[in-house]
Parts: C-alpha cells; sequence; structure tokens
C-alpha cells in the first residue's frame, strides 16, 4: 500500500529539506527523501553542503586559521606561544561534529514541521492516479505517491577524463575533506571556490600547495580589480597558482602522484604531489533518478530542464539548486526551494538571480553581487566606481587584517548600484548590505548617508559609497 502525499521531495540538501519545511508550513502533507548516510549508516540530511562541502570546509578553515594565527600572528598581540602542533585527526573530528550537529538539526525540523522523512534513494517509478509514484530504495523499500514532486537531488563533483576520484590520492572535495595527515606536496587542479578554500587548509597547516589553473586569468567570474588584489595575497602567503595550463598525463605513482602540464609560455613541465584536489567543476546528479520512465526532460549536461519559475517537462513536477540551470550555491537552492513550495501554494515565490551573493571563504575573503566592471564595460553600460582600502579602517587596523577592499560600481546617470566587490575581512558578512540595497534598487548615495556603527569593517562600505561621487572622508 504506497503513502499519499501533497508534496513529495527527492533530495534532502539545502533547497530539499528547505522546500520540505515550506511546504509543510503552507499545509502540505509533505515528504522529504534522502539516502546520505553517515559513518554509522544512519540519516546525514543535509546534502553535499553540509556533509562534504560548505559546512565542513569552513570548519577546517575555521582550524586551519586559529593555527595560523598562533604560529605567525599571536605574537605581535603580545601572546607567546610555542611549539604550537596541529592534531589533524582531532581538527577532523571537530569538523565531523559540526557535521553531525547540522544533520541532527535538520531532523529536528523535520519533526516539527511534521514533515515525514524517507531515509533513502528516491526515483520515479511512473505517473499515477493522485499524481507520480516514487520508489524509496533504503533499508526498508516504500512506494510513495505525491500530487507534487520537487527534485533536488544537487550535484557531484566533476572528474577529470581518465583520472577516477579514488579519495585516497586522487581526491573530490569529499576526500580533501579527510585527509589524515598533512600532505608535504599537494596539487589543486582548477583554481576556484574549491580549490582556493581546500589550498588554502594545508597551506596554512604546512603543505607545500601548488594550484593548476586551465584559465589565463585568476578568478574570471570575479571583478578584475578585485581579483588582482586577492591573488596578491595569496601570492604573499604561499600559495602557488600557475594560470594558462594545459593539463596532460595525470599518474599515480608510489609516491602520490604525477601531472604532466604544459605552462602559459609551452613549456612542458611535471608536477609531483603526495595528494590531488581535482576541482574542475560540479555535474548534475540524475544518475538514478530514474527520469526516462515519466519522460522527465534533461539537457545534454543531465540537468533537469525547467522554466523560470523552476517546472519542468512534466506538470506537477518542479525542480530546484544545482540539478538544473543557475549558480551552483546553496542559498540559491533555498531560495528556489522556498518559491517552489509557495507557487504549489498559488502564492507568487520570488527568487531575483542578480543578488545573489557569491563568496569564496579564504583569507582574504571574496565576496560580491550583481555586475563586474568587466561585464558593464561589455555591455557598453556607463558607470562610476568608488573604491575603499581596508587600510584606513580603524576596525581592520585593530584586527591586523587590512588586507583588500571595497568596491562600488553605480549607474553613471541615475546612481543605482549595479555591482558591489569586497576582498578582505569578514566579506562574506559585508556583501549582505549590498544584497538588501540591490534588492531595493538603493542608490550608491543611500548607503553613504546611512550611518555605518564606528569603528567597524562596514564603514569601508559607508567610504565605497561615498567614493563613488569622490567624496570619501578617511581616505
Amino acid at each position: 500500500m504506497s503513502k499519499q502525499f501533497d508534496v513529495i521531495v527527492i533530495g534532502g540538501g539545502p533547497g530539499g529539506y528547505i522546500a520540505a519545511i515550506r511546504a509543510a508550513q503552507l499545509g502540505f502533507n509533505t515528504a522529504c527523501i534522502d539516502e546520505w548516510k553517515n559513518g554509522k549508516g544512519g540519516p546525514a540530511p543535509g546534502g553535499t553542503c553540509t556533509n562534504v562541502g560548505c559546512i565542513p570546509s569552513k570548519a577546517l578553515l575555521q582550524s586551519s586559521e586559529h593555527f595560523e594565527h598562533a604560529n605567525k600572528h599571536f605574537a605581535e598581540h603580545g601572546i607567546t606561544a610555542s611549539d604550537v602542533k596541529m592534531d589533524v585527526a582531532k581538527m577532523l573530528a571537530r569538523k565531523d561534529g559540526v557535521v553531525k550537529q547540522n544533520n541532527d538539526g535538520i531532523l529536528y525540523l523535520f519533526k516539527k514541521n511534521k514533515v515525514s522523512f524517507f531515509h533513502g534513494r528516491g526515483s520515479f517509478v511512473k505517473a499515477a492516479e493522485g499524481g507520480y509514484e516514487i520508489k524509496v530504495a533504503g533499508a526498508a523499500e516504500e512506494t510513495l505517491v505525491g500530487k507534487h514532486i520537487i527534485v533536488a537531488t544537487g550535484s557531484n563533483a566533476r572528474q577529470l577524463p581518465g583520472v577516477p576520484f579514488d579519495e585516497e590520492t586522487v581526491l573530490s572535495n569529499d576526500g580533501a575533506l579527510r585527509v589524515g595527515a598533512v600532505p608535504k606536496k599537494l596539487a589543486l587542479i582548477g583554481s576556484g571556490v574549491i580549490g582556493l578554500e581546500m589550498g588554502s587548509v594545508w597551506r596554512r597547516l604546512g603543505a607545500d600547495v601548488t594550484i593548476l589553473e586551465g584559465l589565463p586569468t585568476f578568478l574570471g567570474a570575479v571583478d578584475e580589480q578585485i581579483a588582482k588584489e586577492a591573488k596578491k595575497a595569496f601570492d604573499k602567503q604561499g600559495l602557488k597558482v600557475e594560470l594558462g595550463v594545459k593539463v596532460g598525463e595525470v599518474a599515480k605513482t608510489k609516491a602520490g602522484v604525477s601531472i604532466d602540464y604544459t605552462d602559459a609560455k609551452g613549456e612542458a613541465k611535471k608536477l609531483e604531489a603526495d595528494k590531488l584536489i581535482v576541482s574542475i567543476g560540479r555535474v548534475p546528479n540524475t544518475v538514478g533518478l530514474n527520469a526516462e520512465a515519466v519522460g522527465l526532460k534533461l539537457d545534454d549536461r543531465g540537468a533537469i530542464v525547467v522554466d523560470d519559475e523552476c517546472k519542468t517537462s512534466l506538470p506537477n513536477v518542479w525542480a530546484v539548486g544545482d540539478v538544473v540551470r543557475g549558480p551552483m550555491l546553496a542559498h540559491k537552492a533555498e531560495e528556489e526551494g522556498v518559491a517552489v513550495a509557495e507557487r504549489i501554494a498559488g502564492q507568487h515565490g520570488h527568487v531575483n538571480f542578480n543578488t545573489i551573493p557569491w563568496v569564496i571563504y579564504t583569507s582574504p575573503e571574496i565576496a560580491w553581487v550583481g555586475r563586474t566592471e568587466q561585464q558593464l564595460k561589455a555591455d557598453g553600460v556607463k558607470y562610476k566606481a568608488g573604491t575603499f582600502p581596508f587600510l584606513a579602517n580603524g576596525r581592520a587596523r585593530a584586527l591586523g587584517d587590512t588586507t583588500g577592499m571595497v568596491k562600488f560600481l553605480a549607474d553613471a546617470t541615475t546612481d543605482e548600484i549595479l555591482g558591489v566587490h569586497i576582498v578582505g575581512p569578514m566579506a562574506s558578512e559585508l556583501i549582505s548590505e549590498a544584497v538588501v540595497a540591490m534588492e531595493f534598487k538603493a542608490s550608491a548615495e543611500d548607503i553613504a548617508r546611512i550611518c555605518h556603527a564606528h569603528p567597524s569593517l562596514s564603514e569601508a562600505t559607508k567610504e565605497a559609497a561615498l567614493a563613488v561621487d569622490k567624496r570619501t572622508l578617511n581616505f
């Protein structure tokens, strides 16, 4: 006997579990299916983000940052700390504890909101009376029928052709978070978010880190001025980034791995390392969904085809997050999950792709929202720019972290904020003010005239807004 639901969500990552909770809040009888297991085989909802992505990587970044501060920066504060060591096993155990807290928190939220949770892999069986039949393959097989189906199955790490992940020597983001000892030499292919964050963790702990990037520019999606500032900081830290390389043969060796590549000048080179992290993007996770059983349309990348409202090719079947078009960001998935639940309820769900913030949690942090200066130039948009360095910010000086700047881009005629770009301390938090401002179509002058607390890093945001009109007060 199948169990009937108004809404069934396949996938318990940020898009899925949030969609399920919002649907339940709106009065729908809701189920969420997720197959992720913890070390004991129990449920571990939260998807890639919670289990092998956003959350554990931030835990390791925090631990490694503490270690670097103790080794390199405590002395300037008058603190003597000698013979500081890192217990990698304990660091990983703390990371696992943080992950478990988040897993358990999601299970609690399901109970609180009366969402029925099923632990296993969800897949389509057929269209059925009252909606769609969904099979749950887990410890106990279940058959569910839902009037509305929301697919939120996320994405998987992209492999190098012919170089499968073994998670021992050749690592995806998953294996990169479980390295049991600091490697002497660490190689990374790809200088995106994962590459830079994981490279930063292991560099701080003592690894010799080299990142190979195929593109000729560093962080091509980031505003060029901000990317250059970040690159200077990473170079100074000893994080080696080689741009414009062409990777050739990658082979496992007794010592680890060797990578043949051609550098930007066309010279053949070989890089030997103990471990290799491959971070060359992610691919939509639709394998095993059995989309063909119901005629659910996929594109040539394996992503589910959706319209602007996340409707698929089938009536009452929706899809959100990494498994559809758009940026592969946890918070984008969450916004889509909420919007779809509200659309099912006949409301007008809202997702504005133009105000989705991006963050790279390195040190310095990099965060941005809206368009870059190079995009505005390419589009022929007349704009004004204003920058303010953290070097001139009192709170940054007191923190001892004055790297970077805040940059505003505003329409030359209307002064509407078109983009805000930050590299520096707590950029991940500072960007939220810009997101709110842009969502309400604020002008640079609006931010410039709002009182900001002193001393705070946010004053750099105000000063950068003032700089658009060439009237900074502290620089």
